[in-house]
């Protein structure tokens, strides 16, 4: 794991310069595993399980783009997969990897360790041409199976694992390995390929795997997987001839008739090959990433835009507020009034409940739940707490403490609401335990009706869906009273100035500083901060590829808060000087529109990363799209509001009001 946990400054250059050294020590640290994740020893004939997930599309060899986003289960029927005498076991999965898709399964291949097979046949099977239909449409789509063995992903690429040494025609004793350090020369393939396509319009089906995989010795007897490579070809196999390699001598591709029955056999060899890579640096491979220095531009990019805001804010406050607060406070008493000029004029209004703030109460409550779940989450991830060995342990931890920080979703939401003056806390709190949660419920609902119909593995099931809403209605939203319980217990927020009864007219304002132009603009600046890093993230999401920085994604969180917080607050202190008190719901959607650029950025990424055809397919990437984008525009929109909570608070609790 390459970690870098590590905090976010605003200060000066040097600080900058530190932080950048420190993170460049931690990136080349190796990988390790958490106690209590124990490896698995084997011995020369123990049975080697492989195990068989979803199938996923991949982006294509030619124009690098993805076809189609929904998974399928690797024993659905039209595949026509070899199955075990027993019928497929599902293996017990987390929670978050069933919420991501995740259908691992047992499967009918038999390995045993250290003894090498040349084409041995799994089953013969009969493709009709309905199904061949649909096998040969994956196939266009550049479909691939995902097999794991001792937990590691099949790869289909031997280019990253770097130098091995075969065993020699099943013989048990391990050779001896390269001295040299081994080194990840480029990043993994994973998955096997469905098939092949040729001309662009003949597909051959792949029936035969060539399995390698790769060991390191513990002792004279027991060893440990580290690696493994699949390698898949189509072959029209002879059918009467039994198990011997003549079956798989043959060198013509194997194409399904799509308007008659298919005879396929499936046949697969295995090699075991000795590898100096320990089990504690396994993962490595698969970690390891080509483009750091984006990452690192990523990180200056933002730190660039801390800095800028950091030095508008400091001539803000440190030159015009500071001279502004000491004039007020010196100003005699029988000067006119009518001298007083920008944001004491509203001193009477500034503090003036806004309209639906029982909506806003609500909104920030959720917010600081999702920011405080982010925060945890981002620091167990950095401190190498989430091994990625255990699929789905980062989704997972995220829905645990969304539900556990639901205390401070209802703290928060009581707090805002009481200092607003609201009549009616029990509903608030009902509301914000319900609202927001019910429509992201919502929403995952109507696309898994989209994921049913299209017969896809990614439809959550039914108990699945009953867990979660056993976890919102037995446990969040009991925490989310028992925090608005100790919220409205606290005393009031006073406002620090008295607030008039006659709301005061505001002035006509300048086009940047109307609603729509003053959000807009204030929403680029935590974009900016982030978009470089968005890539790779969305990267992870659709194209199936790890991301593992959590270093850098923890750095890059915190620049924007810090971006958020100060973008608004600059903002804002432009509308109090222009006589604009409107600030309670422009704060949060100035922080919060850079929702709308990610919108917009996952908009133009459909349009050149992905070469979608199917309505299901644009459906669910637009839903899920529009889902992250809402959640980040609560969590940043949170974020801005409390930031000019604390800065209107500050400073007219730093003047004397006649």
């Amino acid at each position: 794991m390459r970690l870098a946990s590590l905090s976010a400054s605003r200060g000066g250059l040097g600080l900058v310069a530190a932080v950048l050294t420190f993170c460049a020590q931690v990136q080349n640290t190796s990988a390790f595993y958490l106690p209590g994740v124990a490896p698995n020893d084997y011995r020369v004939g123990d049975p080697v399980e492989l195990d068989v997930n979803h199938l996923t599309a991949h982006a294509s060899t030619d124009n690098h783009r993805l076809k189609s986003v929904i998974a399928y289960d690797y024993y659905y029927p039209k595949f026509h997969f070899c199955q075990p005498a027993d019928g497929p076991q599902a293996k017990s999965e987390s929670l978050g990897a069933i919420l991501f898709g995740d259908r691992i399964f047992n499967s009918p291949f038999e390995l045993r360790f250290l003894q090498n097979t040349t084409c041995r046949s799994l089953c013969q099977t009969s493709v009709p041409g309905e199904d061949a239909q649909f096998i040969n449409k994956r196939i266009q789509e550049n479909y691939v199976l995902n097999w794991l063995i001792d937990g590691l992903p099949a790869t289909r690429d031997v280019n990253h694992l770097g130098p091995v040494t075969p065993v020699a025609g099943g013989s048990n004793q391990a050779a001896t390995a390269p001295a040299e350090a081994r080194l990840p020369l480029t990043p993994p393939v994973v998955g096997l390929e469905l098939g092949s396509v040729v001309d662009d319009k003949t597909s051959y089906f792949n029936n035969h795997y060539d399995i390698e995989v790769h060991y390191h010795g513990v002792d004279a007897t027991r060893h440990r997987i580290v690696g493994v490579v699949a390698m898949p070809s189509s072959k029209r196999t002879l059918p009467n001839v039994e198990d011997s390699p003549v079956l798989c001598d043959t060198t013509d591709p194997l194409v399904l008739s799509e308007t008659s029955e298919t005879r396929v056999r499936f046949t697969y060899s295995v090699r075991w090959v000795v590898s100096d890579v320990t089990w504690g640096t396994r993962w490595d491979a698969y970690l390891f990433t080509t483009d750091p220095q984006i990452h690192w531009f990523s990180l200056i990019n933002s730190m660039v835009v801390v800095i800028f805001l950091t030095g508008m804010i400091a001539m803000v406050l440190v030159r015009t507020l500071r001279k502004d607060i000491t004039r007020y406070n010196s100003m005699d008493a029988q000067e006119d009034l009518q001298e007083d000029f920008g944001w004491k004029l509203v001193h009477g209004d500034v503090f003036r409940p806004p309209s639906h703030f029982r909506l806003l109460a609500i909104l920030a409550g959720n917010g600081c739940q999702l920011f405080y779940m982010a925060v945890v989450t981002l620091v167990f991830a950095s401190l190498g707490f989430l091994s990625p060995s255990n699929r789905g342990s980062l989704s997972t931890m995220m829905v645990c403490f969304y539900v556990l920080f639901s205390a401070a979703a209802g703290y928060n939401t009581a707090r805002l609401y009481k200092m607003f003056g609201g009549g009616q806390p029990k509903r608030t709190i009902l509301l914000g335990a319900f609202l927001v949660p019910s429509v992201v419920f919502i929403l995952v609902f109507c696309l898994n009706f989209f994921l049913i119909g299209s017969h896809s593995s990614g439809a959550v099931p039914a108990g699945t869906l009953l867990a979660v809403i056993g976890l919102w209605f037995l446990v969040s939203a009991p925490l989310t009273f028992l925090g608005a319980y100790f919220g409205l217990r606290k005393p009031r927020l006073e406002s620090p100035v008295r607030t008039n009864q006659i709301p005061r007219q505001v002035p006509e304002q300048s086009f940047y500083l109307r609603p729509i132009p003053s959000v807009l603009m204030g929403g680029i600046l935590p974009f900016a901060a982030i978009f470089l890093e968005l890539y790779f993230i969305m990267n992870s999401i659709w194209f199936q590829k790890f991301y593992y920085l959590f270093g850098f994604l923890f750095l890059v969180f915190v620049i924007l808060v810090i971006t958020c917080a100060e973008v608004t607050v600059l903002v804002c202190y432009f509308h109090l000087c222009s006589e604009n008190y409107h600030w309670w719901w422009r704060s949060f959607f100035t922080a919060g529109a850079s929702a709308f650029y990610i919108f917009l950025y996952s908009t133009m990424y459909y349009t050149t990363r992905l070469r979608v055809t199917s309505l299901v397919s644009t459906v669910l990437y637009f839903g899920w799209s529009f889902l992250m984008s809402a959640l980040f525009f609560i969590l940043t929109g949170t974020v801005g509001f409390f930031s000019c909570l604390f800065f209107v608070r500050k400073i007219y609790g730093s003047i004397k009001i006649d």
